[in-house]
């Protein structure tokens, strides 16, 4: 390896320190209350080596913001070829469980903190470009089942809504040590979840249009812990 591919590795490896740092001060202590020093701290650089790479940590943020909506569109870009745009819906439900609870940090940052919107706002942005890209997709795939008569017609945004309500309400209670009140063994957290999401599919599916063996999960029965009672 010559001088200048040692340097650009070095260069990077050094940015992935910086944004590795980040993450772990915005999760652990809020965005807020870390500065840059404090994660130059954290990486045993000065300041100055942090600002060579990044204006601000309002760019660091906006960067791992934009790396945790990479790593969702990687999970999606193999669902392109399924033509059954219900079991199309149903992988990307699928995807996004799998994601949020295999990257919490990141699902944190993106769909959970308030800085996202706040700086948006601050910034005098109408648009949440990443989100709002995500969000064209499922609206998409929600109008093609309804114009295939897989599911109900209906209010498109009011549907693409309610999906992502779900799915994104069971990742919140999972990581946030919620639904840990009702499943008793952690490691069932997930089929939990997806047995969730298979029970929205079948009652979406007006037209049996979604193959029974894709709604099973491998999974042992789960037991629940005991539900409050009036």
């Amino acid at each position: 390896m010559g001088i200048v591919e040692r340097k650009e590795k070095q260069k990077l490896e050094i940015k992935k320190s910086i944004l590795d740092a980040s993450m772990k001060l915005f999760v652990e202590e809020g965005f807020e209350n870390v500065s840059i020093r404090r994660i130059a701290e954290l990486i045993e650089y000065s300041p100055t080596t942090v600002y060579l790479y990044f204006k601000d940590k309002d760019e660091i943020f906006f960067n791992l913001h934009d790396i945790g909506f990479q790593k969702l569109n990687e999970l999606n870009h193999n669902l392109e070829g399924v033509d059954n745009p219900l079991l199309r819906l149903y992988k990307m439900g699928q995807n996004y469980l799998n994601f949020g609870m295999e990257h919490p940090e990141y699902y944190e940052l993106m769909f959970i903190g308030r800085e996202p919107m706040n700086k948006l706002t601050q910034m005098g942005c109408e648009e949440w470009e990443k989100g709002d890209a995500t969000m064209k997709v499922l609206m998409e795939t929600v109008s093609e089942c309804m114009e295939k008569g897989l599911i109900a017609k209906g209010d498109i945004h009011l549907v693409s809504m309610s999906v992502w309500s779900m799915v994104h309400g069971l990742v919140a209670l999972a990581i946030r040590s919620r639904l840990e009140k009702f499943v008793e063994q952690k490691e069932l957290l997930l089929p939990v979840m997806q047995r969730s999401l298979n029970w929205l599919m079948r009652n979406l599916d007006i037209a049996g249009a979604m193959p029974r063996t894709d709604l099973q999960v491998d999974a042992p029965e789960m037991t629940f812990r005991n539900m409050p009672r009036d």
